[in-house]
């Protein structure tokens, strides 16, 4: 079954960085897109970064040009490194598999002011 496992949250002051880990297993990492999404306290998922099975990446406006995804996939690892990170940046992040958006447990990423 898919097992997604995300590591690398914390605080960190604002304009801080923080690089986040997903590690994989259950299924062919390599053939699959992958995506991360955030949820804010009290909010829904936000879509935050996706990179497909060739390394193509896409990103949403608001982390545009400071959060870079790649992937390993010699160790089925998903990554994102966030950089000059805002206190709106606060919240929960997961990893998902785009096909069908199975989602790890999670990893809180807290900016302070």
């Amino acid at each position: 079954q898919v097992q997604l496992v995300e590591s690398g949250g914390g605080l960190v002051q604002s304009g801080g960085s923080l690089r986040l880990s997903c590690a994989a297993s259950g299924f062919p990492f390599s053939q699959n897109s992958m995506t991360w999404v955030r949820r804010h306290p009290g909010r829904g998922f936000e879509w935050v970064s996706s990179i497909g099975s060739r390394g193509q990446t896409s990103y949403s406006e608001a982390v545009k040009g400071r959060f870079t995804i790649s992937r390993d996939n010699a160790k089925n690892t998903l990554y994102l490194q966030m950089n000059s990170l805002k206190p709106d940046d606060t919240a929960v992040y997961y990893c998902q598999r785009t096909l069908d958006e199975s989602r790890g447990q999670g990893t809180q990423v807290t900016v302070s002011s």
